[in-house]
């Protein structure tokens, strides 16, 4: 039976070598090093190696994903994707992680939609190019809809072309038109929305002028 001949701290991690018989086995967090109470001289059955690798895994998943969630939300779906696909996490560590991080209410894709939607205001987006958007962070169907329920697309192309239309005050009408409606294009606005909305701001850029271009 394989036992345990040194046990060696990484330099500048909290982890440790663990030495079977004189050579290198495995690489273990120090926290799991000490519940487990690992020290030399102790066997190591095969079965208990795997026991502590896995939970070496469950906690270097939740501790990556409490310094994701520190930076900002995230839907499930990107949780998932850096855990498992960036950081290499076993299955079973990423799953646990997300049952750990809804248990402390980190984790929730309903709130998360309303929160992009929300922030999203500050570069307003068409209720189209927001249910792509959600959808691409893997965001159900239903939490997406529910997001959007009192999304306007008439306000947001209002409110984004307020943000843009000032820096056109001194263009002619059709230079007007077609770069406010290139910009509100990029944001995932009809065609039906933008006109409306480009007729809308050049008359209050040109209230006086005789003739409506949009007539």
């Amino acid at each position: 039976m394989p036992v345990i001949t040194a046990i060696e701290k990484q330099p500048r991690r909290q982890r440790a070598n663990v030495f079977l018989d004189g050579e290198f086995a495995l690489s273990l967090r120090l926290d799991v090093i000490t519940i487990a109470r690992l020290e030399v001289g102790l066997e190591l059955w095969p079965e208990r190696r795997t026991e502590l690798e896995a939970e070496d895994q469950r906690l270097g998943a939740v501790e990556a994903a409490l310094k994701l969630f520190a930076m900002g939300p995230r839907s499930e779906h990107d949780l998932r994707d850096r855990l498992c696909n960036r950081r290499n996490f076993a299955v079973e560590a990423v799953d646990h992680a997300v049952k750990r991080m809804r248990e402390l209410g980190y984790l929730n894709d309903a709130a998360f939609a309303r929160y992009y939607v929300e922030a999203r205001q500050a570069s307003p987006r068409s209720k189209r190019a927001l249910t792509f958007e959600l959808q691409r962070k893997g965001i159900a169907k239903g939490h997406v809809e529910s997001a959007l329920e009192e999304h306007s697309d008439a306000e947001a192309a209002y409110d984004a072309a307020q943000r843009r239309m000032r820096a056109l005050r001194e263009a002619d009408r059709q230079t007007f038109e077609r770069r406010l409606g290139n910009f509100l294009a990029s944001r995932g606005f009809g065609y039906g929305i933008a006109r409306t909305t480009i007729t809308r701001c050049w008359r209050e850029l040109h209230e006086g002028d005789a003739v409506d271009w949009a007539t």
